[in-house]
């Protein structure tokens, strides 16, 4: 696992010591490498503009979305996709170019819809002919047109957990192919004066160490393209292959570089185009995990300690399962260290926990760390992405703060939630005098 040291062997991030941070802004808490994010969209963009292939690197935000990353994410002229109302209001707060957005999901709601179509947002990804329903009624008083992309499922599976496959037939998302559902649609969308297709779109899944199935996707999407020039006379001019570029959580996971799956994309799409008269595509790609995750720290303060004779001891630090879900969802592994003394060679495994009253809440099963005492700062590595988005209130528990770093230079970009930011939503009940009837239902006695 790689990270930065100082002189006296600590551990820094962005150049600025974690335990200093700790001091300053408190456990747990939630800090990103801003130059690492920056660092890796840049190799992305640098393999299409190689290839002299036209694109459009479009994050996924559901992996991390704030404000703060909103504006990096358009320093560095990148497109951003969204998958919910909330996450469009936030990059409209960040001032971020709604011509550069795609709205995702299988179950856009008519008010998303309208709010997606009144911000101007460049692209909507088509999920199902409910949407293209809701559409078709919103758009009738329009003056112009929607720039849409149809989601297909493929009928490709990736080789990783089962909640992480987004590409089989058997799945939620997108227009089945196999039917014909993604050619009635794309039969239906060129016929409506008020949508603009601009290609196809797939997910296959997420957490990906195998060129394979991106292969494999890129040379099914453009069979369907052709089919649909010799079908309907369409020309294509987006191929978006989606994301889910796998990133390394612990030393047993060896994965490509994420650039690598981008060459092979590249590198299939000119290969398999050949004997098209169509131009070639551009090509776009949705990295998520694989901008933000590496780039994301979780630094906790360790509590308490069971140790029971003959088992394995527990630590237990300040977070858990409230900040980061995805060991307790899908059993996701991670790596920790001690962050004043990181390259220590461990003394024994424990069980990392957190302070959630679930049996389940472990953040690293038998992590090998040195000794520790309470108050030592851990931090677990790579959690940029779907740590904070996924983080909850369990146990009425505040949320952590976010901080980026740069250049040396540490700035709170989300405030720590307070005790009262738990129940600023909350209402006082008020119970109904006993004369009033108490229920309207039928009550039917047990026999």
């Amino acid at each position: 696992m790689n990270f930065a040291t100082n002189h006296e062997g600590q551990l820094t991030i962005g150049g600025v010591v974690a335990s200093q941070l700790v001091h300053t802004f408190q456990t747990p808490l939630y800090v990103y490498d801003v130059g690492a994010i920056r660092h890796q969209i840049r190799a992305f963009k640098q393999v299409f503009e190689t290839a002299g292939v036209a694109y459009a690197v479009s994050y996924a935000s559901k992996a991390f979305a704030t404000i703060a990353m909103y504006e990096v994410a358009k320093a560095e002229a990148i497109h951003v996709d969204v998958v919910s109302g909330g996450e469009l209001y936030t990059a409209q707060a960040a001032g971020f170019p709604m011509d550069k957005v795609s709205f995702h999901g299988n179950n856009k709601s008519k008010a998303e819809l309208e709010q997606a179509l009144d911000a101007g947002v460049g692209t909507i990804i088509v999920d199902n002919f409910h949407e293209l329903d809701l559409l078709d009624e919103l758009l009738k008083a329009a003056v112009g047109k929607q720039n849409v992309l149809i989601r297909v499922a493929p009928g490709i599976s990736a080789h990783t957990h089962a909640y992480d496959q987004t590409g089989q037939t058997d799945s939620k998302f997108g227009f089945d192919l196999e039917s014909g559902q993604a050619d009635e649609a794309a039969k239906r969308i060129l016929a409506d004066d008020h949508l603009n297709l601009l290609g196809i779109h797939a997910h296959i899944g997420s957490q990906i160490f195998e060129v394979a199935g991106f292969e494999a996707v890129t040379q099914k999407l453009l069979a369907v393209l052709d089919h649909w020039h010799q079908q309907f006379g369409f020309i294509p001019k987006v191929l978006n292959v989606g994301g889910g570029f796998g990133i390394a959580y612990t030393k047993q996971d060896d994965p490509l570089p994420p650039e690598a799956f981008v060459q092979a994309i590249v590198t299939t799409l000119k290969t398999q185009s050949h004997g098209f008269n169509w131009p070639l595509p551009a090509v776009w790609i949705e990295p998520g995990r694989s901008i933000v995750g590496p780039a994301g720290y979780s630094l906790y303060t360790v509590g308490s300690r069971k140790d029971v004779p003959g088992l394995r001891p527990y630590v237990a630090v300040d977070g858990g399962m409230s900040d980061n879900i995805r060991p307790a969802l899908y059993q996701a592994q991670y790596t920790a260290v001690v962050a004043d003394h990181p390259t220590a060679q461990p003394t024994e495994r424990v069980h990392l926990v957190g302070k959630y009253c679930e049996s389940g809440d472990i953040l690293i099963d038998y992590a090998p760390l040195p000794a520790t005492h309470p108050g030592d700062v851990v931090a677990v590595f790579d959690t940029g992405a779907y740590g904070y988005s996924m983080a909850s209130n369990y146990n009425r528990n505040p949320r952590p703060a976010v901080v980026f770093v740069e250049n040396g230079q540490a700035q709170l970009v989300v405030t720590r939630e307070t005790y009262a930011d738990l129940i600023q939503h909350d209402q006082h009940y008020t119970a109904p005098s006993q004369s009033a009837p108490t229920s309207t239902a039928t009550t039917v006695a047990k026999k």
